[in-house]
């Protein structure tokens, strides 16, 4: 089964998730990215091309023929998880467990303040347990650059 990472307690859910998905890049790791609201996977790809002015985060679209060469593929819905080959890690960004979640070595989510937001990640890590997952929870610390008392997503 995969382990689940919680990280609660984000200002921003997105900005976190660039910051993510760039360490993961910094540590040589590819990463897919599942989220099939198309709104907010489209905002997040906007964010990480404005992320870090002096870096660039590789990343493409799971249908673009560039897929293979990115290091981060976002995956906009169930199909497109499927005919993608695991990576090993996946960064949750849907309001929904991922399909296929025992795939994957790692699954991290990412939890903002919002009310919402913490309900639909209560959902999911009651779903993660009992599908036998290893579920562990993180609070980031108040002095964390993505920890805060705000309620964005």
């Amino acid at each position: 089964m995969s382990r689940v990472d919680f990280a609660y307690g984000a200002v921003h859910r997105l900005r976190m998730a660039c910051g993510t998905a760039a360490r993961h890049v910094a540590a040589g790791r590819r990463l897919l990215v599942y989220c099939t609201d198309e709104r907010r996977l489209q905002r997040f790809d906007a964010l990480l091309w404005e992320f870090d002015p002096t870096s660039f985060i590789p990343h493409a679209l799971a249908d673009d023929p560039l897929a293979d060469q990115a290091d981060v593929i976002l995956v906009p819905d169930a199909a497109s998880l499927d005919r993608i080959p695991s990576l090993h890690w996946l960064l949750n960004l849907d309001l929904d467990c991922p399909p296929g979640a025992e795939r994957f070595e790692r699954i991290l989510e990412i939890v903002s303040g919002h009310e919402a937001d913490i309900q639909a990640a209560r959902r999911r890590w009651t779903q993660y347990q009992q599908a036998g997952h290893d579920v562990r929870g993180h609070r980031l610390p108040a002095d964390h650059p993505a920890a805060g008392n705000h309620r964005r997503t």
